[in-house]
């Protein structure tokens, strides 16, 4: 983590301490944590109050209407990325670096304003993804990426690397041979395969490189995993609170070294992430489980803010980096967005730039 000022401090340890707390006793407990760990926040699962979050992780909700199924509505959603010439300023930034010998690999995010006729809580209730968070008047999280999960003393993570749009022919061939997604993918297991570890007497590698299909409102994506597992010491009795701490950030969202790393992160992306690429989970009593925020849309005072990006190497090339971001802002929805809603938004009102 990087260093922190006194009250952010005092909350990292106040989080921490309830999460061990918890764990030792049993107690099921939902929580997020931001990307630089300075605003992490717990909740036990009777006091997780669902008109003010609401969360979804693989059936494990305090949402009450989980169950129900509900139809999607006609809606509008567009995107107004920074251009190509300011992001290839930033991915110059950090290829520079990455030549330099600063990194091997940097996760480059930026924001992109959109708009859209539907709230966050909509979102979050009309989402397929396997992990949902929302936050009142803050963000919305429909994230595809496990973290962690401990079941027993096996802990297990779930690097995710490499994407390429489903409707290009032979994509999912296209995507396992492509060199460098390949290096790319190679050089966060490795990664995840040290930092578990920090906390695990045996690492090894499960499963490499499967792939998942993740349907989005223009098209579909094919998204390549990795699976690395270990197990922690006899001693360990739920002391999760200290696992995530030696863990965070997760490798997946900024790199490696991840101390020069994060610096080159800060300095070309130019903005505050927050809770993007921060990490949310639950643990139901038995187990423990946690997963990257990514797909994030943020609430700001001047509109709504989708937060995305992907990993450079030396081998990256700027044009393929830039659609990856681009086709990273989407809702997981079933069928696309409607045209005459669009039309009918900017006869009213503007488009933010």
């Amino acid at each position: 983590m990087v260093q922190l000022k006194a009250s952010a401090q005092d909350s990292q340890n106040t989080f921490v301490s309830s999460l061990n707390s918890w764990g030792q006793q049993k107690i099921p407990f939902v929580f997020i944590m931001d990307y630089l760990g300075q605003k992490p926040q717990a909740w036990r699962l009777d006091e997780a109050d669902p008109a003010v979050l609401c969360f979804n992780f693989n059936g494990f909700s305090n949402d009450s209407s989980a169950d129900l199924t509900l139809s999607l509505p006609d809606y509008f959603f567009e995107a107004y990325p920074l251009t190509f010439e300011e992001y290839k300023k930033r991915f110059d930034y950090v290829i520079d670096n990455i030549r330099r010998g600063n990194s091997f690999l940097v996760n480059l995010s930026a924001p992109t304003p959109i708009a859209t006729n539907l709230s966050l809580p909509d979102i979050y209730q009309l989402s397929h993804a396997p992990f949902r968070f929302w936050l009142k008047d803050q963000f919305v999280c429909f994230s595809p990426e496990l973290f962690i999960r401990i079941d027993g003393k096996k802990i297990s993570s779930f690097p995710m690397k490499g994407t390429i749009q489903a409707d290009v022919p032979n994509a999912p061939e296209l995507i396992l041979a492509d060199a460098k997604e390949a290096a790319e993918h190679a050089t966060i297991v490795d990664l995840i395969r040290n930092d578990l570890s920090m906390v695990a007497q045996k690492v090894w590698v499960e499963r490499y490189r499967y792939l998942d299909r993740i349907q989005t409102n223009q098209n579909a994506l094919w998204q390549v995993s990795s699976e690395v597992a270990g197990l922690l010491p006899d001693e360990f009795d739920g002391t999760f609170g200290d696992i995530l701490l030696q863990l965070l950030p997760a490798g997946s969202i900024s790199g490696a070294p991840k101390p020069s790393t994060m610096k080159i992160i800060s300095e070309a992306e130019g903005y505050e992430r927050g809770y993007y690429t921060g990490i949310m989970g639950y643990f139901d009593g038995t187990v423990f489980e946690s997963a990257v925020m990514i797909r994030y849309i943020e609430q700001q005072p001047g509109g709504l803010i989708f937060k995305s990006g992907g990993g450079i190497t030396a081998q990256s090339r700027v044009e393929p980096e830039y659609q990856e971001l681009l086709d990273k802002v989407y809702l997981p929805f079933s069928y696309a967005p409607s045209p005459a809603l669009h039309r009918d938004y900017l006869c009213k009102k503007s488009p933010m730039v």
